[in-house]
């Protein structure tokens, strides 16, 4: 009896002599799925995609952990034994102190602009591995030195060294707050600076990064914003980073000093906040598209329904029982919504590894931090969108469904 239900639904759905107009409807049912799902799926993996480029750019000069004192003047000092600590915490991959100001660099043109600087350990000492910046140097490396030049070294991001025009080998001055000194002749606050030489070039993808900062060993670090021994705080990574508050809330109950201790979402709390937010919009909204394609299909039903009357007498005059008139409708939506949801999923993971693999969409790195719209797709985002998908279309049979196993097979004849 199935097999000759399904047989009758797809009758139905199939175009016949006279009457192309159930043919039509039907595509526009099945389209209107299909553009909701394939929409969903793109807009929720270029959320996802953002997310993931922005966390992954950020955490490419940004640690897991970060272990700061209170204070207005962030400096903590004696660190020697509370870094100590911190290392022998379980889960704990790596630690190293690090300082972090502000200042401006000058090239010898004397073109200047500002900068984050910040003084880190030279790649091949311990904790050198808090973070991946050191992986990402394109010209010379993180050791901050440079064959026979006695000047510290300093490593730039891309955008910045093409501003200042400064490549290895060059001189740059750092200008900073620390020892500021007032001259006597002009009565004019003199800015500390440094000379150091550009020993290397960073490229994080990273426009914040890549824009704005400038990296020195941490001796250079402490000399130029004036910390002598001590330094901002202690940079940590864990062993895994999603753990990462976890671990923080460990090293919270066993440090019990004067110190607070932020995990990288806490760091970047508004950012990523905001992009859930979106993200949660987006697919309400899209969603809506899959509503309306539900309604295409309740009147796609109803249109079947009215068109079909007489043969829906015929058959229960035949003995069939309103439960297999039902079923036939019933498969009717399930054919629309599985083609719809079936032709959605392939378009839209189609358009989203092109958007992924070829970097079809720019964008202006100023301004959204990455240089190209991101496109990552979850399984569990497809799978729930899929659900989605096919349980609305479903819901959306019910109603014509019903109608047509409720006609009475002596009226249902006599219909015109």
């Amino acid at each position: 009896m199935k097999a000759l239900e399904f047989a009758i639904a797809w009758r139905y759905l199939r175009s016949r002599r006279g009457s192309r107009l159930l043919s039509l409807i039907s595509v526009i049912a099945i389209g209107g799925v299909l553009v909701g799902v394939s929409a969903l799926i793109v807009i929720m993996g270029v959320m996802n995609g953002m997310q993931r480029d922005l966390r992954e750019g950020i955490l490419v000069g940004s640690p897991d952990l970060r272990v700061l004192p209170y204070g207005s003047d962030m400096r903590m000092p004696a660190y020697a034994e509370l870094l100590k600590r911190v290392r022998e915490e379980p889960g704990v991959i790596a630690a190293a102190p690090f300082v972090q100001t502000q200042g401006l660099v000058s090239n010898l043109g004397g073109y200047r602009v500002g900068a984050q600087v910040v003084g880190i350990v030279p790649a091949g000492q311990p904790g050198d591995n808090v973070t991946t910046i050191r992986q990402h140097a394109i010209l010379g490396d993180f050791s901050f030195v440079r064959d026979s030049v006695s000047l510290p070294g300093a490593v730039l991001g891309k955008l910045l060294a093409s501003k200042l025009n400064a490549f290895p080998g060059d001189t740059v001055v750092l200008l900073g707050a620390a020892g500021l000194e007032m001259n006597a002749g002009t009565g004019m606050i003199v800015p500390r600076a440094d000379s150091v030489i550009v020993s290397g070039v960073f490229e994080s993808g990273m426009y914040e990064y890549d824009d704005s900062y400038i990296y020195l060993s941490l001796a250079a670090g402490q000399r130029f914003a004036g910390y002598g021994t001590d330094v901002t705080g202690i940079e940590v990574r864990s062993a895994d980073r999603w753990s990462a508050p976890m671990l923080a809330d460990s090293l919270r109950a066993r440090l019990e000093s004067s110190v607070y201790i932020r995990d990288w979402q806490e760091q970047n709390r508004s950012l990523f906040q905001a992009l859930k937010l979106e993200k949660l919009g987006m697919s309400i909204i899209l969603l809506l598209i899959v509503l309306v394609a539900a309604f295409n299909i309740v009147s796609t039903l109803t249109m079947v329904v009215a068109d079909k009357t007489r043969e829906i007498g015929i058959l229960r005059a035949m003995g069939m029982p309103a439960k297999s008139i039902r079923r036939i409708f019933l498969y009717q939506g399930f054919v629309i919504g599985a083609v719809g949801t079936g032709g959605g999923l392939v378009l839209g993971l189609s358009v989203g590894v092109l958007l992924e693999k070829y970097r079809l969409i720019e964008l202006d790195p100023s301004v959204y931090f990455i240089d190209h719209l991101p496109v990552f797709i979850q399984p569990l985002d497809v799978l729930m969108i899929t659900a989605a998908s096919v349980a609305i279309a479903a819901l959306a049979t019910l109603y014509p469904a019903n109608q047509a196993a409720k006609l009475y097979p002596v009226e249902a004849i006599r219909h015109e």
